[in-house]
């Protein structure tokens, strides 16, 4: 049964913080809160903990549209090819916040993830908390979001229901208040100009 640890994104204690990245850190699944919905997520190098969220998700991996959770933009380019200028002055801009960007993946894309995708989704949300765990994790979280298991787009807001639907599929879900219910903006930078490809909580600064 799931751990379940309340943390306050305003000052996040270090010592439950450390916890929750023990857990993560020996291939365990989590879900935590973000600055849209609440997300289900992994280390990216656990091949036991993407096999799970895959399975919970009910996809194959191979099709599966996971995004990286970052801690910050100095991180993303291990993961990325070198990106434009005008890529990254829009990723200064927004970042933190609650907007995906499509990004070019590079070659380093753990293998586990089954693919030959040549895009990334990356992710670095103002929330205290999972940037936090992020950071003393070492790596990037393989990310989902957390969807209510009665509806078939409603998000769960509440992590006391999140706790009572979860509890049994995952080892630690983290109480850091409620949630939203409007999902990231999705920014397709891909191509010579940004495009939305969902409108989501985050209003894009160009």
């Amino acid at each position: 049964m799931a751990e379940f640890i309340r943390i306050h994104n305003e000052t996040p204690s270090e010592r439950q913080i450390l916890k929750v990245v023990d857990i993560i850190d020996n291939h365990g699944l989590a879900i935590y809160p973000t600055d849209s919905v609440y997300g289900l997520g992994c280390k990216v190098s656990s091949k036991s903990g993407v096999e799970k969220i895959a399975r919970m998700k009910g996809i194959k991996i191979k099709q599966a549209e996971f995004s990286f959770l970052f801690g910050e933009i100095g991180n993303i380019e291990d993961y990325t090819k070198p990106l434009d200028k005008w890529v990254f002055r829009l990723l200064k801009k927004n970042l933190p916040g609650p907007f995906t960007f499509i990004l070019p993946a590079n070659k380093k894309i753990p293998k586990i993830l089954e693919t030959s995708r040549k895009t990334i989704g990356i992710r670095i949300p103002d929330n205290n908390i999972i940037r936090e765990i992020v950071k003393y994790l070492g790596e990037p979280l393989l990310n989902t979001s957390v969807y209510d298991s009665d509806e078939i787009v409603e998000y769960t807001t509440d992590p006391e229901l999140i706790y009572d639907n979860y509890k049994q599929l995952t080892d630690v879900i983290i109480n850091g208040g409620h949630g939203f219910s409007t999902p990231s903006t999705i920014v397709d930078c891909t191509g010579d100009e940004p495009e939305i490809l969902r409108q989501g909580i985050g209003e894009l600064i160009l």
